[in-house]
């Protein structure tokens, strides 16, 4: 059995930290579905053609890589995609708090999906989506925080 993955996310936009996630996750699974989940409840920034099509561009290289969105239950999306496994990033303890509701809720929903977190790299532990946006909405340099393929 194929082992794949699916790292879900908003990715509004993708930052640093995600690529790290990504990039030292790929090695552990068959293929990696990076899933750009469009959220009802969300307003996102970037529209998600900008962001499907800037994770393509960043992972264009790397065949192991799928990059799609999706609607709905994130175990939905795993069942209709053979994702065995759901990718989570970790930078805080309150991270995985919130983290371990979601796998617990996914686990009740489909038991045989496991959630597996990642931790990310200490030197982006700070960086997050809902404050690189902060920067870019106040006319701030977010360049440090973002791939140079996320061109704003």
């Amino acid at each position: 059995m194929q082992r794949i993955c699916l790292f879900p996310g908003t990715f509004d936009p993708i930052t640093l930290g995600h690529v790290d996630i990504i990039q030292r996750s790929v090695s552990l699974f068959d293929k990696l579905i990076i899933g750009v989940g469009i959220n009802a409840s969300k307003q996102p920034m970037f529209s998600i053609e900008q962001r499907t099509g800037w994770i393509k561009d960043i992972f264009s290289n790397d065949s192991r890589i799928e990059v799609t969105s999706y609607e709905g239950l994130t175990v939905d999306f795993c069942t209709s995609v053979g994702a065995n496994y759901i990718l989570r990033g970790i930078r805080y303890i309150s991270d995985f708090e919130y983290e371990k509701a979601i796998a617990d809720m996914n686990r009740m929903l489909a038991p045989d999906i496991e959630t597996v977190y990642l931790t990310c790299s200490p030197v982006y532990s700070t960086i997050s989506s809902t404050l690189v946006r902060d920067v870019i909405r106040n006319r701030g340099n977010a360049a440090m925080f973002l791939p140079p393929q996320v061109r704003l």
